[in-house]
């Protein structure tokens, strides 16, 4: 007798079947418990979130908006906290704390440490993203990085070739260093201010 074809076997998926455990008897696993799952209310919240207390909300920095055409820089006695850049030849701008720079920037959902500030350019072709770049001054560097662009970064280092920085990559900018955003919108990396000759 010849075995049976297996080629028309057709194999379907088992409908759930609902039970009853009384009805199975005492053939059911005795470790084998079934429970419905408790209220999400039931829940002590000790085991959903660690307890933490709430950080401080540091003050929002008002928006910087860049003209165009570059203005007169207005001379300060005062000793800015570390490097500061230029947009379009504008004043300079402490590095006191991060900067984003683009058409129209908003903050992160998260924010650590000091708020950025806002710096917005004029972008008629829209070839800036709405937030392009970051500024961040690491101890005596400064950080340029591209914020996931549509059209990239040019960043040229003072002796190196120009590079193109890409959606979220970085690069250590030294002062001199002038970074290309598009639509004729040029940051330059400026020194820390030295004070005047007069000052003590």
């Amino acid at each position: 007798m010849e075995p049976e074809s297996n080629e028309d076997t057709v194999l379907r998926p088992q409908r759930p079947v609902s039970v009853d455990p009384s009805d199975l008897g005492s053939d059911v696993e005795s470790d084998t418990i079934i429970r419905e799952r408790a209220p999400f209310a039931d829940v002590p919240q000790e085991a959903l979130f660690a307890l933490r207390e709430p950080e401080p909300v540091a003050p929002r920095l008002s928006p910087v908006d860049v003209p165009t055409q570059p203005y007169a820089i207005e001379r300060s006695s005062a000793r800015p906290l570390g490097n500061r850049f230029s947009v379009n030849a504008s004043a300079p701008i402490a590095l006191d704390s991060p900067a984003f720079i683009g058409r129209k920037p908003s903050l992160p959902r998260v924010v650590s440490g000091l708020p950025p500030r806002l710096v917005r350019v004029p972008s008629p072709l829209r070839e800036v993203s709405s937030t392009h770049l970051e500024l961040r001054q690491q101890g005596a560097l400064v950080i340029v990085t591209d914020l996931k662009s549509t059209n990239g970064t040019v960043v040229v280092v003072p002796g190196r070739e120009p590079v193109k920085l890409r959606g979220g990559e970085s690069i250590v900018a030294a002062p001199g260093t002038v970074v290309d955003i598009g639509d004729g919108n040029i940051v330059e990396i400026l020194p820390i201010a030295e004070p005047d000759q007069g000052d003590s």
